[in-house]
Parts: C-alpha cells; structure tokens; sequence
C-alpha cells in the first residue's frame, strides 16, 4: 500500500512538473494533479493495452517509436475523460511532449523514491 501511495504521488509530482516544461499541458494545482495521476493510471491499466494490441503491426514497423504516439493519446485521453477540473492538454503535439518529458521525470523521481525505500 505505501509503495502505490509513493508512486501515485510520484506521478503527481511528474505530471506538475511536466506541466511547468511543456507549453500546452497544463494542470491547476497539485490536487489536479493528484486526480490527473489516478485518471492517468485508470487509462493506462484499462486503454491503453487495447491500444497496444490493435496497433502492433504499426509499432513493430517502427521499432517500437509508435509506442510514443500511444502513450500521447492516453494522456491526451486521460484530459478529455476529465474536463473543467484544471487538467488540459491543447493539442496532440503537447500530449506527445509531454508524454516524453513525463516519462523521463516519472523515472527520475521512481528512481529516487526507491533509493530513499
């Protein structure tokens, strides 16, 4: 339970600062935040391994780069489920942004969180 709390606030943290890098993604405060990372997670525990069956072919083509795009249109998803709460992403091209920049943050603050464990 306390690893799914760190790693829930870990998004959270992420996703504020992703929002502070990327033009167009924008979240209210850290509530929103809070609220964004469980939607996020939902969409990704739900939709996306959907996504990832239906577009096989396309990402074995690529070399596994489609798997960039999927993850885009979950977070842009993930902001449309949630709309008026603070949570926006304007466009596919800050959704793919910041897709990149939240996964390389994400990992950073999951790596720190397991060197504190």
């Amino acid at each position: 339970m306390q690893h799914f709390l760190l790693t829930w606030l870990g998004t959270a943290v992420a996703l504020f600062i992703t929002a502070n890098i990327v033009p167009g993604f924008f979240i209210k405060n850290f509530v929103v935040a809070l609220v964004a990372a469980l939607v996020i997670g939902l969409v990704n525990a739900f939709i996306r391994p959907i996504l990832q069956i239906l577009t096989f072919p396309i990402t074995l083509l690529t070399f596994g780069l489609f798997t960039l795009v999927i993850n885009a249109l979950t977070l842009w998803l993930a902001s449309a489920l949630t709309p008026g709460s603070g949570f926006e992403i304007q466009g596919f091209l800050p959704a793919l942004l910041g897709s990149i920049v939240l996964a390389i943050v994400s990992s950073i603050i999951n790596y720190l969180l397991r060197v504190v464990d």
